[in-house]
């Protein structure tokens, strides 16, 4: 069962004398961040209204409703804050990470079963799959359209074809 809140990032510092906070992106870009009317704190998702957003140097400014001190804005320091993955609509080829992670990966040619994805890995040039083999290796595959062939989510599995000499 997929998650319906979803982790975006982590308010780290206060920023200003008007409540505005400084969030660490844990999403795609700050910009992303910025871009939600509503986030929800805490384990509880609380939802708190965004009343503007902006992006500084990768981090997200956040002005929330009715945080208005500096001295409100720290007692949200160290705070999770989570999206509603219903205030997004992906397309077939995007997916979020937290739902690819368990996923089995599997050979496109003969089902043999790789492990489970363990983590995604941002390298700038194309992202990178971590995933945890059986017998206690850790398998690195590149997401490039040649090797990653399919993510089903209905059989919860990424179907993959590895380059010549990919795995030795």
């Amino acid at each position: 069962m997929k998650k319906q809140f979803l982790e975006i990032g982590k308010i780290v510092n206060v920023h200003g004398l008007n409540g505005t906070v400084k969030v660490m992106p844990w999403c795609d870009s700050a910009e992303f961040l910025c871009s939600f009317e509503t986030l929800y704190r805490g384990n509880a998702h609380e939802p708190m209204q965004i009343e503007r957003a902006s992006v500084q140097k990768n981090m997200a400014l956040v002005k929330f409703e009715g945080i208005d001190t500096p001295e409100a804005a720290n007692a949200l320091r160290n705070t999770v804050l989570y999206m509603n993955r219903r205030d997004v609509e992906l397309d077939d080829e995007t997916h979020f990470v937290q739902d690819l992670i368990g996923m089995t990966v599997v050979d496109a040619d003969n089902g043999m079963e790789y492990g489970t994805l363990r983590d995604v890995l941002q390298t700038g040039a194309n992202d990178v799959y971590e995933v945890a083999a059986p017998d206690g290796k850790t398998l690195l595959v590149p997401v490039i359209p040649q090797v990653v062939l399919e993510i089903d989510d209905i059989a919860d599995r990424i179907v993959i074809r590895p380059l010549e000499g990919l795995f030795d």
